[in-house]
């Protein structure tokens, strides 16, 4: 029997009946783009982030690139201005700034927690910069003391990349309200899953919010007047009545995975692997547990003929992808190990302890 890297069918199988009911709700309204299903998830998300407002949009790519096309809407950014990220993101959050002809800057991660090296951010500001895009991989926070102290010493905006990070708190803030604006995937797979595409842009700022909605929503604030030149990317009704059920179980969701988390970092004993560095319980909501070996690929294959589902999160570091030519003769070391070592095992609020305990009983055995 093989152990599932997720098992999304059971995960929403906990709240079929009141997804039903949502369901229903949406198609019983007759109104099922902009309604009354969005304004409420965007006030109870805005909420649950400690926000004053969110945004839905389309997907979690469409969220930072609103997030940006904004900026330059307001007059912040300007084509060919620069953008500080981390070199082991998810190419989406580099696709970002490309699509709104910025120039992605990369710097290195952190080994030890995966995150952006906020000591190796400075030396890469130039007159150009005008932000610093931290990702919260995995579901851990980014050191944002240090970054948000960096962004204002160079008056840089800060765009949190979020889709990995729904409740993970940074001190007293949860992420989504740690920077000037965030950027949410609701991709089924993300702690807070959507049964579809969705995605969600938070803020304090209430300029970058009207613009982010009107251009979401074809440029236009009052139907048939278009501000901008603005594009379709909106959170559908179906959509935010799926999430406004999940949200509310998105803490116990998390609490299911520290749980995991904890016992694989208590009883993982392989000295062949690495476990993940945990800076504070709340700064981490276990989106995915990944561990590194240097016999990474054997690991996997290993576990796979054990009955063990594992995925990489991801194998090729963008500069290393054809979409980004113009870096093949860059190197960025500690990216590319943390992308030739890692591996995440599987985690979800529908694990089981057994299959838990598995799972450590097969790591401990491997040679």
């Amino acid at each position: 029997m093989m152990i599932p890297f997720l098992d999304l069918k059971g995960l929403n199988a906990q709240y079929r009946d009141e997804l039903i009911e949502a369901c229903t709700r949406v198609i019983d309204s007759g109104w099922y783009i902009q309604g009354n299903e969005c304004k409420e998830f965007e006030e109870e998300f805005a909420q649950y982030c400690g926000t004053k407002y969110a945004i839905g949009v389309a997907n979690g790519l469409d969220a930072l690139i609103l997030i940006l096309r904004a900026y330059k809407e307001l007059g912040v950014m300007n084509d060919g201005d620069e953008v500080i990220v981390p070199s082991n993101t998810y190419i989406a959050s580099i696709l970002a700034i490309s699509q709104n002809n910025l120039v992605p800057i990369l710097v290195e991660p952190d080994i030890n927690t995966y995150l952006i090296d906020q000591t190796k951010i400075e030396e890469k500001i130039t007159s150009k910069t005008k932000a610093i895009l931290p990702v919260h991989l995995y579901g851990q926070t980014c050191e944002m003391d240090a970054i948000n102290e960096i962004a204002k010493k160079h008056n840089l905006k800060v765009i949190e990349d979020s889709a990995q990070s729904h409740g993970a708190y940074f001190q007293d803030k949860r992420s989504g309200n740690l920077g000037d604006a965030s950027g949410f995937s609701f991709y089924p797979g993300k702690n807070l899953g959507a049964l579809g595409d969705g995605g969600a842009v938070t803020t304090n700022d209430e300029a970058l919010a009207n613009t982010i909605k009107a251009l979401g929503n074809y440029g236009s604030h009052k139907k048939y007047e278009n501000l901008y030149k603005g594009v379709n990317s909106r959170l559908d009704e179906i959509q935010a009545a799926m999430l406004r059920v999940k949200l509310r179980y998105l803490d116990k969701e998390v609490e299911k995975r520290r749980e995991i988390a904890n016992y694989y970092l208590q009883n993982i004993k392989n000295e062949n692997i690495i476990l993940p560095t945990l800076r504070a319980e709340d700064n981490h909501v276990w989106h995915l547990f990944v561990i590194r070996t240097s016999k990474r690929d054997e690991l996997q294959k290993y576990l796979l003929d054990k009955g063990v589902q594992t995925l990489i999160h991801y194998p090729i570091p963008p500069h290393k992808q054809d979409a980004y030519k113009e870096w093949k003769n860059e190197s960025y070391p500690i990216g590319e190990q943390i992308h030739d070592e890692i591996l995440s095992l599987p985690i979800s609020g529908v694990q089981s302890l057994e299959d838990t305990k598995n799972i450590v009983e097969k790591l401990n055995e491997f040679i």
